[in-house]
């Protein structure tokens, strides 16, 4: 969330920004807060002068007790103050906890060279990597080559769960496995500590990480139970120092995580949504870092980076793209999404997003960091990306790796991960 401060002190600030993002809403919001925020600071004061008054007459009582005299009238007038002060206590609170709410809605604070846009066609192409495959043959759908193969079966997975689960048999299941064993080396190789998170999260921590409001609808509530299946390991990760203080000697954090990712909804509308694209269930390698301010933009390149570097191995075609004001969401300051090329829906589509939270996410989850035993403390920023989304890899890879005969390649970079085994048959 955004600080108070800012608010406070610099309210064009975020109306600017909103006004980007043509949010009307939290505009309205927004001028609740600041003008609940200055009712706040009138009463915090107006208290202050009422404990005041008590502490006066507390000394005056003292000093008529002390000369023998009637004091009642005064300790009257302290026993109505007193109610005065709890009753305003208690009203201020309510308010302070109102306004804390309110500021939970505002969205972070966008990066300026974000572009303007309403929805995902206005994100920004910022660089291509790779040759797009030539077919001289009819392309089968990822799916299909997977159920020729006898390596998924959908239908039963659909009779024994619903739609958006999967059976994935043999050397599909080995693949999925491969890549992400392929993505934890490549992360841990380059310094990041491996984290395997729990699933499961309770709803305080949760709504620290992200916009729970807007974000439950899309994630499985254990019932009867304070507790939600994880839609990332990026979350627990995120959560792993709530209301702690980092020692800033420690910053950078780097973590990656896996851990299967549980989501009610089910994107990649399109051609060939039956399969792979449509998951309620999938797994995924996650990189996380906590750092200091100064230093989040350039590891929200480095985590840009790493990414690129494993779909370059995977020789799979991807463009980076600056996603804009309409298609950001509300914790990223700015994010790059990388998208892959599939054959079959003749575009790039999405298989990472690369975000710099800033302090966004470490003030909600009341993270600090500062020197120990020093009395400064200041708010760290979190970043994250996608390594790689299991099931959109494996989409990826079956489409574009496919071959006349009905096999599909192994990439190279994935065989030895995998048995030394170069096709798929």
């Amino acid at each position: 969330m955004l600080d108070i401060k800012l608010i406070r002190e610099s309210p064009d600030i975020v109306r600017d920004d909103l006004r980007k993002r043509k949010d009307e809403e939290k505009l309205q919001i927004l001028e609740d807060i600041i003008s609940d925020d200055a009712n706040w600071r009138r009463r915090v004061i107006e208290v202050d002068e009422l404990k005041a008054q008590r502490n006066k007459i507390a000394q005056e009582v003292g000093q008529l007790k002390k000369a023998g005299e009637d004091a009642s009238s005064h300790i009257a007038q302290m026993q109505e103050l007193k109610a005065k002060i709890e009753s305003q206590d208690a009203e201020t609170l309510a308010l302070k906890e109102q306004i804390s709410k309110k500021i939970m809605l505002i969205p972070n604070i966008l990066h300026e060279s974000v572009p303007v846009g309403e929805d995902d066609q206005k994100n920004v192409e910022i660089k291509t990597w790779g040759e797009i495959p030539e077919f001289d043959f009819e392309l089968k759908s990822h799916a299909d080559i997977a159920e020729n193969l006898g390596l998924a079966d959908f239908d039963r997975a659909t009779r024994v769960a619903g739609a958006g689960f999967n059976y994935l048999k043999g050397d599909l299941a080995l693949l999925d496995m491969a890549l992400v064993n392929f993505a934890v080396n490549f992360m841990v190789n380059k310094g990041y500590t491996l984290i395997e998170p729990p699933y499961m999260m309770r709803r305080e921590p949760y709504e620290g990480v992200t916009d729970l409001g807007d974000f439950q609808d899309v994630m499985y509530k254990i019932e009867n139970e304070d507790l939600y299946l994880i839609a990332t390991s990026e979350h627990p990760m995120a959560a792993m120092f709530m209301n702690e203080i980092i020692d800033e000697d420690s910053l950078p954090i780097k973590f990656v995580g896996f851990s299967p990712c549980f989501r009610k909804e089910i994107g990649g509308h399109g051609v060939d949504t039956k399969g792979l694209f449509r998951m309620h269930q999938f797994n995924k390698v996650e990189q996380f870092i906590f750092c200091k301010p100064e230093d989040s933009w350039k590891y929200h390149e480095e985590l840009l980076h790493n990414t690129e570097e494993m779909f370059q191995a995977l020789g799979l075609a991807y463009r980076v793209v600056n996603v804009c004001t309409g298609d950001i969401g509300n914790i990223a300051a700015k994010k790059y999404d990388i998208e892959v090329w599939f054959p079959r829906q003749n575009k790039y589509g999405e298989v990472t997003s690369c975000s710099n939270c800033t302090d966004y996410q470490a003030r909600r989850l009341g993270i600090r960091c500062g020197k120990h035993g020093g009395k400064e403390k200041q708010i760290p920023h979190t970043l994250n990306n996608t390594a790689i989304a299991t099931s959109r890899a494996m989409v990826a890879i079956l489409e574009n790796y496919q071959n006349a005969d009905g096999t599909v390649t192994v990439p190279e970079v994935l065989r030895p991960l995998m048995g030394g085994k170069e096709l798929l048959e």
